[in-house]
């Protein structure tokens, strides 16, 4: 059966995993402690992730000398962007684009917390 777009199980099962999460925890916690919370969810159930992976950014025949870190990559190739916030902002949706970018990754994920419902923004390139 094909799929619409790519690593569809796979980001439905993060979804899953992030409406858990967000019904145990509700909103009103940083970001930090729903991040430690899906880790716990990921190792539970024995999903391969990175949490804080570093990338490089070239930049014409160089390396920039600042790095960035997705939240966590997952299946090692889905990008997380967790926040808790009021709400996602364009410059969110800029963050991941150019995170997919220079990972190489085609499917990101934000997750916001920060509402009174989980928010959930998929990007695929």
């Amino acid at each position: 059966m094909n799929q619409p777009y790519p690593l569809q199980s796979e980001t439905q099962t993060l979804i899953g995993i992030s409406f858990e999460i967000h019904n145990i925890l509700g909103s009103g916690f940083l970001e930090i402690v729903y991040k430690d919370a899906l880790e716990f969810e990921l190792k539970k159930r024995g999903i391969d992730y990175q949490r804080e992976k570093e990338y490089l950014v070239k930049y014409k025949e160089i390396i920039l000398p600042h790095k960035f870190y997705a939240d966590f990559v997952v299946y090692d190739s889905v990008i997380l962007e967790i926040k808790a916030k009021e709400g996602i902002a364009g410059v969110h949706y800029a963050q991941v684009i150019n995170y997919l970018r220079v990972s190489g990754s085609k499917v990101g994920l934000i997750l916001n917390f920060g509402g009174t419902s989980l928010e959930i923004k998929r990007f695929v390139l």
